[in-house]
């Protein structure tokens, strides 16, 4: 018997809050990192038309960073908005250093002086007047939290930045920045087989300071989707083919849980990415999930998720086949890991 067709209606575009009394942005963002960068080859015909299209479908909130390509993601989200700046919430990131020389290294960066070169720079990249939501991209261990923030406060009060952000930031160090500027929105992994929010302290923070969580990755970086069957469905330059969940015996084990994904999907009358979507969306509605694509037809998909509504037997049944700590290997390499939760 063949599923059922994945739901592709055209909802009203959901709004979710960001952080406290904050702007309202589309309860479903786009990752554009993967349109330039790490996920093999690019078509910026088709990533400039994805993101139109995302803003034709309401889908407002657009997350790119410095570090994506590195530079040329902003300068493609700059090229996609020119002349729809009214239509598009503007998130990208500063703190990520790479190497020039070893494009696999990478450092952190938070002094002050290098979080106001920074803004500047994606500015005229993005070509805008005023980046919507600034994130620091990585916890610097060697700056205070204070200094960076502090820093970053003062590109609010000069009008280059409207609202601030982190990216896996411990909650300890969120309530700290707090202290300083309000924080409207913490950046942290976030899905089904990455549930760390929930069991570090981060997503509780949140709720203590109406900061809203924004989960890039929702979708295991494309596993959760179903479409990925090999480690040879990764082309040759795909940062996932040395990612510990990809690699080795982990790669069959994260796809049988995969299996019983689509399962599910399939009783629900979605798609596997959809029900992966409806999980994060069913979190919370603090909880914003970026997922990443550079094709339409994937954007739609997933918008589609705006029409999944779980229910708690649903989500119990979810737990059950996918319960917390479920996947294989860590989300990282463990150089990575160590920039995670400072």
């Amino acid at each position: 018997m063949r599923p059922p067709p994945a739901i592709t209606s055209s909802p009203t575009m959901q709004k979710s809050t960001l952080g406290k009394n904050g702007p309202h942005v589309s309860a479903l963002g786009l990752g554009c990192m993967g349109m330039s960068d790490f996920y093999g080859q690019r078509d910026d015909v088709e990533s400039i038309a994805t993101i139109h299209h995302a803003l034709e479908r309401g889908l407002n909130l657009l997350d790119t960073a410095d570090m994506y390509g590195p530079y040329t993601n902003e300068e493609l989200v700059g090229k996609a908005i020119k002349g729809r700046r009214e239509q598009a919430f503007i998130a990208t990131k500063f703190g990520i250093v790479r190497d020039t020389s070893d494009p696999t290294r990478r450092g952190v960066n938070g002094r002050p002086e290098y979080v106001r070169s920074s803004c500047d720079a994606s500015l005229q990249r993005l070509g805008i007047e005023t980046i919507d939501l600034y994130y620091q991209h990585r916890v610097d261990g060697e700056v205070p939290i204070e200094e960076t923030v502090g820093a970053m406060a003062e590109l609010v009060a000069a009008g280059k930045v409207r609202y601030l952000g982190l990216s896996e930031a411990s909650g300890a160090t969120l309530d700290r920045a707090c202290k300083v500027h309000p924080i409207a929105a913490l950046q942290s992994e976030f899905s089904l087989w990455t549930r760390d929010p929930q069991n570090n302290g981060m997503l509780d923070a949140c709720r203590r300071h109406g900061v809203s969580l924004v989960a890039y990755s929702p979708l295991g970086r494309g596993f959760l989707t179903g479409a990925i069957t090999k480690p040879e469905d990764f082309d040759a330059d795909d940062y996932r083919r040395n990612n510990p969940r990809f690699v080795g015996e982990n790669f069959g084990l994260n796809l049988k849980l995969v299996e019983q994904v689509k399962a599910l999907a399939a009783n629900k009358g979605c798609s596997p990415a959809q029900l992966a979507l409806a999980w994060v969306l069913a979190q919370g509605e603090d909880v914003l999930p970026i997922p990443g694509t550079k094709r339409r037809s994937r954007l739609d998909e997933n918008l589609g998720a705006l029409d999944v509504q779980l229910s708690a037997a649903e989500l119990k049944a979810i737990d059950a086949v996918f319960p917390p700590d479920a996947a294989a290997g860590s989300r990282y390499a463990e150089a990575m890991m160590h920039m995670v939760n400072v």
